[in-house]
């Protein structure tokens, strides 16, 4: 059965908040660690990733008409307080931030990739899906690379991210 508009424009709105979200995080975590901190580059490259990702779903939003999540200024004070919060922990915290989250989102997008693909309901929304999860899954193996594993108390802190990630994509769904 084909796609519901509705049901397309429910997964742009997710993706875009997902996106705006990803780059308040990295915008906290340089903020505490500043330029030359740990990783610092490699987050501030991954940053520039997620900000031309959310720019390509602002634009298909306007192009669409689709309207934007109205929790969008809470998805900006926590994620750069999740952000922020991570990078204080230490440079380990902050990667374990990114690879609690993009293993989220990964999952997130294969699942949405296989929703559309069912029926081939919208070519261009499935390729940059598919793109961008490409582009996360980088991240993911960046951070691990990074010692995301070494932080403290991990198993803990990334389930808690992976938790409140997954509370996130239901919310901006609907709300």
């Amino acid at each position: 059965m084909a796609m519901t508009k509705e049901e397309i424009e429910r997964m742009i709105r997710v993706d875009q908040a997902g996106e705006f979200g990803a780059t308040r995080i990295y915008e906290g975590q340089l903020a505490v660690m500043g330029d030359r901190g740990p990783h610092a580059q490699e987050i501030a490259g991954m940053a520039r990733q997620e900000e031309g990702h959310r720019e390509r779903f602002d634009a298909l939003m306007a192009e669409r008409g689709v309207r934007p999540t109205v929790l969008q200024p809470f998805w900006s004070v926590a994620g750069y307080a999740l952000g922020a919060g991570t990078a204080l922990l230490g440079p380990e915290a902050a990667m374990a931030c990114t690879a609690a989250v993009e293993t989220e989102i990964d999952k997130h997008y294969s699942d949405q990739l296989d929703r559309l693909s069912e029926n081939n309901s919208d070519p261009e929304l499935s390729a940059m899906i598919e793109e961008f999860r490409e582009d996360e899954r980088e991240h993911l193996d960046a951070a691990l690379a990074a010692g995301a594993e070494k932080a403290p108390a991990y198993p803990l802190l990334s389930g808690a991210i992976r938790l409140g990630c997954r509370a996130a994509i239901r919310l901006a769904e609907r709300i």
